[in-house]
């Protein structure tokens, strides 16, 4: 199977030089690589991500050089509202450590964008972290004009202009010295929806992750320092079909290895095999070929390639979207009204 570049996803630590370097031994050598500048961390439940590329790493990885950081809490439910409000109280830490730098930006105008379309709960997030947002202006607003705007400029379908045609007459108009940006974003690892949070210094190109890349915005493009905050809220569908056929794997291969223990063999009613990652999934082979053995990433090729053009190319959201849109909203909203409090006082 040829190699080919279907992945799509906004998240550096699903780059696939990344991805590769998930094994302890690859980590430690990922960490010396030239031009990377890696650092993984855990505050609690929280997995801190932390990526400096320079121009070197910019080259070899085909991510822009700046500073990423990435938030993941693995077992985030909808219920774990103090845990979410944890993940954004430390994005707050994480966005003061990347400013600290140049702490005079803050106290200019600062200008927040809500990317993304209202109208279609996946990508709502930008939109209605705005709309609770601008409660906040009227605090820092004043005959002389305004310390603190909040902007929600749709899509380009709803409105017939490109949104960076949009937020740079706002910047040109406004003024501001610091853009913060916040956005929905695509995964290609399920795992991560709505369970992670991405903060970069880089910039965003609205839409890139799902194939419908719009006008880039950044430092380069607009004039000033862009910080963009995402959440991963969709999956490319034949993610989620190779994810569901590791599951199935697993769960078999975990059935057959535990074939003949004594729980499964004193059972009175069908045993429930719990899935064992480290089975031996070489006892599949009689029943599903090599492929049973393919990596995850060589599956989702596969896939991506049978689908590329079909009506069942689709990305997906978990069916909780609501809530989550919602709780990330509420939670960002709060944590960058105390930090605009806490800045301005």
């Amino acid at each position: 199977m040829s190699k080919l570049d279907y992945y799509r996803t906004d998240l550096l630590v699903e780059n696939e030089e990344m991805v590769r370097h998930q094994t302890e031994s690859e980590s430690n050598r990922l960490k010396e690589a030239d031009g990377i500048d890696f650092n993984e961390s855990r505050q609690g439940r929280i997995i801190i991500t932390e990526v400096k590329v320079d121009d070197v790493g910019e080259k070899r990885i085909g991510k822009k050089k700046g500073t990423y950081v990435t938030l993941t809490v693995p077992t985030l439910t909808t219920e774990d509202v103090d845990e979410i409000k944890n993940l954004s109280d430390l994005l707050i830490e994480k966005l003061d450590d990347i400013l600290k730098h140049e702490p005079s930006i803050v106290k200019g105008k600062i200008l927040f964008i809500g990317l993304g379309n209202r109208d279609v709960t996946p990508d709502a997030v930008g939109p209605l972290l705005i709309d609770k947002l601008q409660e906040i202006v009227p605090d820092y607003y004043s005959e002389d004009g305004s310390e603190i705007y909040v902007y929600a400029p749709g899509v380009t379908v709803q409105t017939g202009l490109e949104t960076a045609d949009f937020v740079k007459a706002i910047v040109k108009e406004v003024k501001p010295s610091l853009l913060i940006v916040i956005d929905a974003l695509a995964a290609r690892d399920s795992s991560r929806l709505c369970k992670t949070i991405q903060l970069t210094d880089t910039g965003i190109h609205p839409g890139s992750g799902v194939g419908n890349s719009r006008k880039e915005l950044s430092k380069e493009t607009l004039g000033l320092p862009v910080i963009a905050i995402g959440i991963p809220t969709v999956v490319d569908g034949p993610v989620m079909v190779a994810d569901a056929i590791d599951r199935m794997f697993g769960y078999i291969a975990s059935k057959i290895e535990e074939e003949n223990s004594p729980s499964s063999r004193l059972s009175v009613t069908p045993w429930l095999h719990a899935e064992n990652k480290d089975a031996d999934r070489s006892t599949l082979r009689p029943i599903f070929g090599d492929w049973s053995e393919w990596t995850h990433e060589d599956r989702v090729q596969l896939f991506e390639e049978v689908l590329t053009t079909h009506e069942l190319r689709t990305f997906i959201s978990p069916k909780e979207i609501d809530s989550w849109v919602t709780m990330y909203a509420d939670a960002l909203t709060g944590s960058l009204s105390s930090w605009v409090k806490r800045i301005k006082k």
